[in-house]
């Protein structure tokens, strides 16, 4: 299916240059959280760390075969054994290493937290600033395959005028951001937080991007915007029909159909991370092997099946999860802000959305146009699942490009 541009706003809304404060009247309802400066912060495992995990991996005791031949009692032991014997011999977690620490990685405490992210300038002048925020089981890593497209597009098929400078942050609790030793961090406080990092870096105004819980936070800041919010661009759909339609449309009953499956056959490990965060952590934090099953088993049911993401970029991922011991951290997001919670109430600022076919969910634009007021860009792709910019980079870039041609000024 072609993507379907909906409307285009008049006018382009204006960037300062960088590092000039533009002075607004206008009212600001979330405030920023107080901060440091950020500072440089590259990745550096040690040795010890890693053998220890390759002997958890020598050592790990396996569960009997399911009893049955499809998915249906969970991911087959014989696909998890394949992945953890790349694990054990020939992965190489080094690379992966050198690949964040060539991303320009830093941190920056707010509210008290150490928050590490990405921040990847542009080389040209005119690029805007873009937030980009992943969700679980993802990292910052599932936008790697997006960062030389979006920085530098005239080496990518675009343009200098399509060209972003790229913040991207790992979740409280995610990645080698530290994890909360206190309730509280949802996703009203990673919002404000997220435009306290922005301000910290001195982005006037910015674009910001979401899929999973990513867009949760994403439309929270556009709930309650600052004025530097220009648009937001959302990769999963986490809107509903203002009411269930009485006669679906055929576009519309495909979209209640995967939601009513998702929410009675693949949303168990949801509840069991909103109910009970940190009794399933001690399995997955003291097993390597019971990290990657719980992990492995969402890429693989979430993702199209023509992805084939390669088995060490999922590794990668869940090392993110493993090496910073982030199992209970990770899913206390769940706890912290049930899925009812957040929905997006009025959303005023510009707008767009991007389904994917094999998403958990899916949506309509009569949908987006009714949650919406101002919606600048509804498409419907012909590939790619909830890890959107991992799997259809292509794809990902050319939306972001599209979505925001009318708001760069």
């Amino acid at each position: 299916m072609q993507a379907l541009l909906v409307t285009q706003l008049p006018g382009a809304v204006r960037f300062p240059p960088h590092g000039r404060r533009a002075n607004r009247k206008a009212p600001i309802s979330m405030p920023l959280l107080p901060r440091s400066s950020p500072r440089p912060a590259p990745i550096a495992i040690p040795a010890s760390a890693l053998d220890g995990l390759r002997q958890r991996l020598a050592e790990a005791r396996w569960p009997d075969r399911e009893t049955v031949k499809d998915e249906s009692q969970g991911v087959r032991l014989a696909d998890v054994r394949d992945l953890i014997a790349r694990w054990r011999d020939g992965y190489d977690w080094h690379a992966c290493e050198r690949r964040i620490n060539g991303w320009n990685p830093q941190s920056i405490d707010i509210d008290g937290l150490g928050i590490h992210f990405l921040h990847v300038r542009s080389p040209h002048a005119d690029a805007r600033p873009l937030l980009l925020t992943h969700g679980w089981p993802s990292s910052v890593l599932e936008f790697r395959h997006v960062i030389d497209p979006l920085t530098r597009p005239l080496d990518h098929g675009g343009s200098a005028g399509q060209a972003f400078h790229l913040v991207i942050p790992a979740l409280p609790g995610f990645g080698f951001s530290a994890s909360p030793a206190a309730a509280g961090w949802g996703v009203e406080r990673i919002a404000q937080a997220w435009y306290t990092l922005m301000d910290a870096l001195g982005y006037d105004r910015f674009f910001a991007q979401g899929g999973d819980w990513g867009a949760a936070v994403t439309a929270q800041m556009a709930r309650e915007p600052r004025p530097s919010l220009a648009g937001i661009h959302l990769s999963m759909p986490i809107f509903y029909p203002p009411e269930p339609p009485a006669q679906p449309t055929e576009e519309e009953q495909v979209a209640l159909d995967k939601r009513h499956y998702f929410r009675t056959q693949g949303y168990a490990y949801s509840q069991q991370q909103r109910e009970r965060p940190q009794t399933l952590a001690y399995g997955l934090a003291d097993s390597p092997v019971g990290q990657a099953a719980w992990i492995y088993e969402k890429i693989r049911d979430w993702s199209d099946p023509a992805s084939q993401l390669p088995f060490d970029e999922v590794i990668d991922m869940i090392m993110l999860y493993w090496l910073p011991n982030k199992a209970a951290s990770s899913a206390r997001i769940y706890w912290e802000s049930p899925m009812p919670s957040i929905r997006p109430g009025p959303i005023g600022v510009p707008v767009g959305v991007s389904v994917f076919p094999f998403d958990i969910i899916g949506s309509t634009r009569a949908w987006a146009e009714a949650r919406f007021d101002r919606l600048i860009h509804f498409a419907k792709l012909p590939r790619g699942g909830h890890f959107a910019a991992w799997e259809a980079p292509d794809l990902f870039t050319a939306e972001l490009r599209t979505c925001f041609s009318s708001l760069r000024g």
